[in-house]
């Protein structure tokens, strides 16, 4: 007698037998029990889970002759349960979908469905993929389907239920099959294992059913052709070879090397499993696998049952995650996705498996964005120097970054981020809400060392700078300030921010402080004034005079009126001299002595009007 492979020899023969589909057969088994049975069915779900499987059992069940109407289960041994196990019952027809899809294949079926079954109660037809069935043969099938004869029953089993037409899945019960657990596919395989007499290691099985991918065909398939390639005992590393997954540990490595930052390590890594015939796309798959793993181990512990993998698998995706923080993890994870998305329609599948890796390595010497705000936000007493000197270095690897973060924190208490900044505020906002108003604009000010303008987008820094440079020399409170000292801070703060256009025409306007609103009159159009000011250099603008100041303010900048009528006096007796008004500008003598501009074409647009 020919062999019969493991997924056709033990394959399910009653309800009972069925892994991983409790929700379908329970429901099945209730239903046939109050004798609800439909007419129509739809099974649909993953490949290798059992859709077909269920089908042939509901055909037992509604034909087994051990009893004078349909049984919660089979017997397996009348004349009806073995020709349908055997697949040559007259009365249950298996057909095709992917073969027979067209519409005369459906006028076909839909004539024998007037003839009575030839022995049992039901004539069952069982369409397998049955997605591929084209729309008009679909249409042709509707009215049958909705309001067939009594003694007809359709299943339909499929992969791609949303191909199936609404109006045909209307008409129907339609049970969604999930993917086999991982432990209960690895159950399974003990089981059989023992059946078949075979020695196997608990790790090997573990790789079959971490292979499987919740499909219990799939992982009997992997076990029948390990069984054949080992010989005295199945082993983890037969598995492995077999799959053409990397060897135990090595992905352990990779990310270790990751951790230490060393590029060329994860370059001779990758380049050792390609030259032994390693794929890239298969390696980028595993990787993604196993930094899913070692993320959900880091945030729910190695023991935890969202971990479907071995012993041993546990204790290495433990170990990487003790290298990495949870955000380390979610960040190369990503990476890795985003790789191995690109390997499947990208040439040169090595160069961007490289690319991935070393994307992760360089990672690693990145700062969190939390520590930098926290250096942005610091108030250091030695001024300018001391700000540049306190920025922030990019250290080689991610324990060296870990650990220069923590002493950071621990050495420099007096750095507050701009979170802590703005609960403080927040906190003495709340004190003092009874207080006099002038109080809050106080809370403002003294909210932190670090003065964080809320409400402004410009960074800490700003407020920070403009406190040092109206510090210089005096002892004024900030509640104090003159406007020239305003003045002299908006002016510098634009000028380091390379806001150069903008700090010559606010430089030749007049100031003046009116209560909260800071107005500066320029010699310039309302136009010039919108392109020149801009939405960063307001903002920035609004900052530096706000932190001088202590407490928020606006910004107002306006045409000077008196300008204007000074220009066109002097245009009537230059007979519209607008060459000389336009070299006049401020703007335009800053762009010609920085630049060496030239102003070869003059356009009056008020002349125009």
């Amino acid at each position: 007698m020919s062999y019969q492979v493991l997924a056709r020899k033990y394959r399910p023969q009653k309800f009972s037998e069925v892994i991983g589909q409790e929700h379908v057969t329970r429901t099945l088994k209730n239903a046939l029990e109050q004798g609800r049975t439909a007419h129509g069915y739809i099974f649909s779900g993953h490949r290798g889970i059992g859709k077909t499987t269920v089908a042939r059992i509901l055909a037992m069940t509604l034909n087994c002759r051990s009893s004078d109407k349909p049984v919660a289960e089979p017997c397996g041994v009348c004349e009806s349960c073995t020709e349908i196990r055997a697949g040559n019952s007259v009365d249950v027809i298996e057909i095709d979908a992917a073969t027979n899809r067209g519409i005369d294949e459906i006028r076909e079926l839909r004539e024998a469905t007037r003839y009575r079954p030839a022995r049992d109660r039901f004539k069952i037809y069982i369409l397998d993929e049955a997605h591929q069935i084209t729309d008009a043969a679909f249409n042709a099938l509707l009215k049958t389907l909705e309001e067939p004869p009594g003694h007809v029953v359709f299943m339909l089993a499929t992969t791609e239920p949303e191909d199936i037409p609404q109006t045909i899945r209307s008409r129907c019960q339609h049970f969604s099959f999930r993917a086999v657990r991982f432990e209960q596919i690895l159950a399974q395989l003990r089981v059989l294992t023992a059946k078949e007499k075979i020695d196997a290691d608990e790790d090997a099985l573990a790789l079959v059913a971490e292979a499987g991918d919740g499909s219990m065909r799939d992982a009997l398939s992997i076990l029948d052709q390990a069984i054949a390639s080992c010989e005295d005992r199945l082993t983890a590393d037969a598995v492995r070879q077999l799959v053409g997954a990397a060897p135990s540990g090595v992905l352990e490595d990779v990310m270790q090397a990751v951790a230490r930052g060393s590029s060329e390590e994860v370059l001779r890594l990758a380049d050792k499993l390609i030259s032994e015939g390693h794929n890239p796309t298969h390696f980028a798959r595993q990787m993604v696998r196993f930094l899913r793993n070692a993320t959900v181990a880091k945030v729910a512990g190695k023991d935890s049952s969202l971990l479907q993998i071995s012993g041993d698998e546990r204790e290495r995706v433990a170990r990487v995650a003790e290298l990495f923080s949870e955000e380390d993890l979610a960040r190369h994870l990503q990476i890795m996705l985003r790789t191995h998305g690109e390997l499947g329609y990208k040439h040169e599948q090595r160069f961007h498996l490289e690319l991935g890796l070393l994307k992760m390595a360089h990672a690693q010497r990145l700062l969190p964005i939390e520590q930098l705000l926290s250096e942005a936000g610091a108030a250091p007493s030695g001024g300018t120097q001391a700000r540049a000197s306190s920025k922030p270095a990019i250290v080689p690897g991610g324990e060296a970054r870990r650990s220069a973060a923590d002493s950071h924190s621990l050495g420099r208490t007096a750095q507050v981020s701009p979170f802590a900044a703005d609960s403080a505020r927040k906190s003495k906002l709340e004190l003092s809400a009874e207080s006099s108003p002038g109080d809050e604009a106080r809370a403002v000010a003294h909210s932190s060392p670090a003065r964080v303008i809320m409400g402004s987008a410009a960074p800490a820094a700003v407020a920070v700078e403009a406190a040092e440079l109206i510090s210089d020399g005096d002892d004024v409170p900030a509640t104090g300030r003159t406007t020239q000292d305003v003045r002299r801070v908006v002016l510098a703060a634009l000028a380091d921010a390379g806001h150069r256009m903008l700090t010559s025409m606010l430089e030749s306007g007049e100031w003046s402080l009116d209560s909260n609103e800071v107005v500066v009159k320029v010699a310039a159009s309302a136009t010039v004034i919108d392109m020149s000011l801009g939405a960063e250099g307001k903002r920035l603008a609004i900052a530096s005079a706000s932190g001088a100041l202590g407490r928020p303010i606006k910004l107002k900048v306006i045409p000077d009126t008196v300008a204007p009528v000074a220009q066109s006096a002097s245009r009537g007796a230059a007979k519209g001299s607008s060459r000389s008004r336009a070299e006049q500008d401020p703007v335009v003598r800053r762009m010609r002595e920085k630049f060496g501009a030239e102003v070869r074409t003059i356009i009056d647009y008020r002349e125009n009007r």
